[in-house]
């Protein structure tokens, strides 16, 4: 019986170390970048604790790190466990359902995005927005101020009061509320205001539908800035066949 053997290249056991080492300083300055991020998001967390309530405060996890992506944020996921994320945003116009703003941040939480969406919406269409409809994680008071200022409408859900007991509603306004936010409250307490809302959930569930449909279900690259070309790609190709739908 013959029999032949492979003859090995002498340089491949070289390029197989030199690989695994690769990878392992790859991987240890991911651990030390995360380890550097630490104390950023331990004050984040902080932060989102102020002006809650004990059982909200409660609620807020440990300050996690990735130690596969240091650039993105360890959330709470809808099955209850903690996983590398970052948190997509998409503006989308209404009537079309054409995107028109993308964002990619890693905070965990939307507050304070909107007003730099705002500005995105206004660079690509050239006006600024009538309406805005947002969820209710965007509704800080600092960014309703900002984009009533500019003008624009918005149309947020109003927060519940912290305590029962006080006898506040939704509407009544905070000492410290400025007038755009006082107009806010009693807006979204008329029933023109909660039929227009309704829009946004049409508009947005369909626009997030289409994006897993073009397989946004999970990432595969590190880093905010592939992530957002991701986004980007995922936006692009949206806005076009929304293109081929309005004009058949």
């Amino acid at each position: 019986m013959a029999a032949w053997r492979e003859h090995a290249d002498p340089g491949s056991n070289a390029r197989q170390e030199a690989a695994r080492q690769r990878a392992a300083n790859e991987r240890q300055q991911r651990v030390e970048e995360g380890l550097q991020r630490m104390p950023e998001i331990q004050a984040a967390k902080e932060r989102s604790k102020k002006g809650t309530t004990k059982v909200e405060q409660e609620k807020v996890s440990a300050a996690r790190v990735s130690t596969t992506d240091p650039g993105a944020r360890v959330m709470k996921m809808p099955d209850g466990g903690y996983r590398p994320a970052d948190n997509l945003q998409l503006a989308t116009d209404e009537d079309s359902q054409v995107i028109v703003g993308v964002g990619v941040d890693t905070t965990g939480n939307d507050g304070g995005q909107a007003p730099p969406m705002l500005e995105q919406v206004v660079g690509r269409t050239g006006r600024v927005p009538e309406a805005y409809m947002m969820d209710g994680g965007y509704a800080r008071r600092e960014d309703i101020t900002a984009l009533e200022r500019r003008g624009v409408t918005v149309y947020a859900p109003t927060p519940s009061p912290r305590t029962t007991t006080s006898g506040r509603t939704k509407a009544d306004p905070r000492p410290d509320d400025p007038p755009e936010v006082v107009r806010w409250r009693e807006r979204m307490e008329t029933e023109e205001a909660k039929e227009i809302y309704k829009g946004r959930a049409a508009t947005s569930e369909c626009v997030n539908a289409h994006a897993r449909r073009h397989s946004l279900t999970q990432l595969w690259v590190r880093r905010e800035k592939n992530v957002l070309s991701v986004l980007l790609l995922v936006a692009v190709t949206h806005n076009l066949l929304r293109w081929i739908a309005l004009s058949a």
